[in-house]
């Protein structure tokens, strides 16, 4: 019998292979959203609980859309106090199991922190890969990081939350695979013993403090030419990266996807005074943000204590405005700068009506803008003018004990040091500052305004 020869497989074109990635690429990882609330009547109530456990469950939910997965599914635990073991209780982790078993889940994300029993324990029980809030945050940020300091910086985030939850898990961590919730510049250390790992913390430390000292000089420098630095904040996805572009010309990428721009810009703002002034936009803030991050990016943050002025921007057309105001102004009193100089901008104003924006807090402080449209910019400027005529530069003498480092390294991060004297226990210090943070520093001081 003759044997058939077959034509060799024609191979196939770059087009279609392209095609395919694109088409492997566009499988959404499946995620079920699981929450927990407190049925406890205390303060304002089980109720308004229930109310937060719900938005902040949406919230997840653009989360987890920003990290790329698919939600099938949606399901709120309600009861006075958190299980130890699971968070949400044994009855209701079997309800879990079934319904994300026939959504097809491929994991769960519970809008909560899970300690590393409950991690482990509803892994077993649930037979899914199980993230966190945080984890999923984390997830995001690694996604994000372009710059050497923001991928430093969400790497030393990363290994400070998985070194406790490493015990234990043994297998676990070897199943895990890719994926959300394991990639990133930390992913490769997830194998890491804790030797290794506290090893690569130290050395990420080391390299952030590098990046806060490199930042200090920049500082410096700007405050030596006498430029006033402007900052935004806001929540994520509050249009801060828009209202930048608009106000200085720049061509920073904008997103409507959640903490879009993770590593601070800087660049010159002109004022109607021709007044030197720079404008630093930064990452955007989050209610329930992960303290590893806060605690990774403060070299970041650190740009806001020596600005002379803060603006927030909120997205007034977003439902729960209120709560992300909130949230912002918790973390700028976790930073030691919520009673900075501040201007609010309620922005993208192009979504409400005539009415509703007539409803909007109005006052000295507050301007209501369109980024997008680039209506309000111009009284814009002019507030940021006037605020910063407000504060002026001032040459301050300082003197106080020399145990008091806290406020000694404010003031070697935020002003500008011109001399400094030891005394016994006491400090001497010259040094340029505004006058709001001369205020801040809370210190006697003689000042003159400097020629």
């Amino acid at each position: 019998m003759r044997r058939r020869c077959r034509a060799p497989p024609r191979p196939r074109s770059r087009a279609s292979r392209r095609d395919n990635r694109i088409q492997r690429s566009q499988v959404l990882e499946r995620a079920y959203l699981v929450g927990w609330a407190s049925t406890r009547r205390s303060g304002s109530g089980g109720a308004r609980d229930g109310l937060e456990a719900e938005e902040t469950l949406q919230e997840l939910h653009e989360l987890s859309t920003s990290a790329g997965a698919q939600v099938v599914g949606v399901s709120v635990q309600r009861s006075p106090a958190p299980d130890p073991a699971t968070l949400v209780g044994r009855g209701k982790v079997e309800e879990v199991r079934a319904a994300a078993r026939a959504a097809g889940a491929d994991f769960a994300i519970f809008d909560h922190d899970l300690t590393p029993t409950q991690l482990r324990n509803l892994e077993q029980a649930l037979d899914l890969k199980v993230l966190d809030r945080t984890q999923l945050i984390l997830d995001i940020f690694a996604r994000r990081a372009r710059s050497r300091e923001g991928k430093l910086q969400v790497e030393l985030a990363q290994l400070n939350y998985l070194l406790p939850r490493l015990a234990g898990r043994g297998t676990l961590l070897s199943r895990l695979g890719g994926g959300i919730g394991t990639r990133g510049p930390g992913e490769q250390q997830l194998e890491f013993d804790r030797r290794r790992i506290r090893a690569r913390i130290r050395t990420l430390t080391e390299a952030i403090e590098r990046v806060r000292s490199q930042r200090a000089l920049h500082r410096g420098y700007r405050r030596s030419r006498q430029f006033y630095l402007v900052a935004l904040v806001g929540y994520t996805n509050a249009g801060k990266s828009t209202l930048f572009n608009a106000l200085t010309g720049s061509h920073v990428t904008t997103s409507s996807r959640l903490f879009a721009t993770l590593d601070p810009t800087v660049r010159s703002l002109t004022l109607p005074s021709r007044r030197p002034a720079l404008l630093s936009d930064t990452v955007g803030f989050i209610r329930k943000l992960p303290s590893h991050l806060v605690a990774a990016f403060h070299a970041t943050l650190e740009e806001l204590e020596g600005a002379s002025l803060l603006v927030h921007v909120t997205d007034a057309s977003h439902p729960q405005r209120e709560q992300q105001d909130a949230a912002v102004e918790a973390l700028l009193e976790t930073l030691g700068i919520g009673s900075a100089p501040r201007i609010h901008v309620w922005n993208k104003i192009d979504l409400l009506d005539g009415a509703e924006v007539k409803r909007l807090p109005a006052g000295p402080n507050e301007v209501t803008a369109s980024a997008r449209g680039r209506d309000g910019l111009e009284e814009l400027r002019h507030r940021i003018d006037h605020a910063l005529g407000e504060d002026p530069i001032v040459e301050a003498q300082f003197d106080f004990p020399s145990s008091d480092g806290q406020r000694l390294a404010l003031l070697y991060r935020c002003g500008e040091v011109l001399s400094t004297e030891y005394e016994d226990d006491r400090v001497r210090v010259r040094a340029r500052v505004t006058e709001s943070l001369r205020g801040r520093l809370q210190l006697p001081a003689s000042t003159r305004t400097p020629a």
